[in-house]
C-alpha cells in the first residue's frame, strides 16, 4: 500500500467522484471532496460521509480552487467536476467554463502548488474519438485519431492539450483517462443514466421495455472506474509510457446485457427492441493501462449487475440474489 496521503477529489460529492473516494480511502488516504454540491448523499449511501472532508468550492473561481487545494495539503488531485455531454449541449457557455476553464484552474494550481502537488489524474473521455466508421480496425489505442462530435468531447480533447503543454512546459505530472459509460448504485445524471433501468426495474420487480437491442455499450462498473483513478493518482511517472490512457469494462449490447439480468432475475419482465438509435459507443483498447499500471477491471457483467442489484434490493428490504 502507497504511503497514507491526502487527495483531493474534485466533484467529490458526485456519483464517479464519492466511489473515487471511498477506493481512496480503502487504500488508506485521507480525501477532501471539493465541490459546488456538499449533499452527502452518495457518501452516507457508502458509508463513509464522515470520513471524507466535504469543502464547497466552484471549480471556475481559480483562486479558490488553489486555496482549497493549498489549505488541504493535497498531494494529488483527482479531476473529475465537469458538465456531462447534454448538459454541455444545452448550455454551450457553461460547458466551456467548468470543462475547459475548470481543468485549466486545476492544472494551474498544480502548476502553482508545484513543492506540494506531485500527481493531477483528470478525467477525459472516450467522447474525444471520432464516431467508429472512421477507424479501420474494431479496437482503437490512445494514438487512434481524435476527432468529436459534441462541445463535451471537444473540451475534453482541448484539456488532453492543454494538459500535454503544463506538463512539456511546467512539468506538472497528470494522467488522463477516457472512460465510457458508467454503471452502478445511484447514478442520477449523463446521457447514458437510463441504462441503469435495465438493472433497476427488474431489481425491483418492475417491467421495463427498452429499445437499442443490437447497439453496444462499453459497461463499466463505477467501482472499477473508481480503481483506475485512483492507480492513475499513484503511478510512479517511471511506469508511465504515456499520459493519455483509455480505460473499459465489458463491451456488450443491450440485449446482451438484459439477457444477464434474466439470467440472475429469471422471473425479471424486460422487454428490448431493435427500435431507436443510441449514440455510438467506442471500442477502446486498455493495453496500456493494464501494464503501466496494473489495472484490470474487478466485475465483468454478471458480478457487476449482481452487486447492483443486491444492493437495491438490501435498501428495499427484499432477498439478494
Amino acid at each position: 500500500m502507497a504511503q497514507s496521503e491526502t487527495v483531493l477529489v474534485t466533484g467529490g460529492t458526485g456519483f464517479i467522484g464519492s466511489y473515487t473516494a471511498k477506493e481512496l480511502l480503502e487504500q488508506g488516504h485521507d480525501v477532501v471532496a471539493y465541490d459546488l454540491s456538499t449533499d452527502p448523499r452518495i457518501l452516507e449511501k457508502l458509508g463513509i460521509a464522515d470520513d471524507v472532508d466535504i469543502r464547497r468550492g466552484d471549480i471556475t473561481d481559480s483562486t479558490d480552487v488553489i486555496r482549497a487545494v493549498k489549505e488541504s495539503g493535497a498531494t494529488r488531485i483527482v479531476h473529475l467536476a465537469g458538465l456531462l455531454t447534454t448538459t454541455a449541449r444545452e448550455n454551450p457557455r457553461a460547458g466551456i467554463e467548468v470543462n475547459v476553464l475548470g481543468t485549466n484552474n486545476v492544472m494551474e494550481a498544480a502548476r502553482t502548488l508545484s513543492d506540494q502537488v506531485e500527481r493531477v489524474a483528470w478525467a477525459s473521455s472516450a467522447a474525444v474519438f471520432a464516431p467508429p466508421t472512421n477507424y479501420d480496425t474494431e479496437w482503437v489505442t490512445e494514438d487512434d485519431l481524435v476527432y468529436p462530435d459534441t462541445l463535451y468531447g471537444a473540451a475534453k480533447e482541448f484539456n488532453e492539450h492543454q494538459a500535454k503543454v503544463y506538463f512539456e512546459d511546467h512539468d506538472v505530472s497528470h494522467v488522463a483517462l477516457r472512460p465510457t459509460v458508467a454503471y452502478g448504485p445511484y447514478r442520477e445524471t449523463g446521457g447514458s443514466a437510463f441504462l441503469a433501468n435495465i438493472i433497476e426495474k427488474p431489481a425491483l420487480g418492475e417491467p421495463f421495455a427498452v429499445e437499442y437491442g443490437d447497439q453496444v455499450i462499453d459497461w463499466q462498473h463505477v467501482e472499477d472506474i473508481a480503481q483506475a483513478f485512483r492507480r492513475a493518482a499513484f503511478t510512479p511517472d517511471e511506469d508511465l509510457s504515456q499520459r493519455v490512457y483509455n480505460v473499459r469494462g465489458t463491451v456488450a449490447t443491450i440485449r446482451e446485457a438484459a439477457e444477464t439480468v434474466e439470467e440472475i432475475m429469471p422471473d425479471a419482465d424486460l422487454d428490448v427492441s431493435d427500435e431507436g438509435e443510441l449514440p455510438w459507443t467506442q471500442m477502446l483498447d486498455m493495453t496500456a493501462i493494464q501494464e503501466d499500471m496494473g489495472y484490470e477491471p474487478r466485475y465483468d457483467l454478471e458480478s457487476g449487475f449482481r452487486s447492483y442489484i443486491n444492493v437495491l434490493r438490501e435498501e428495499n428490504g427484499l432477498e439478494t440474489v
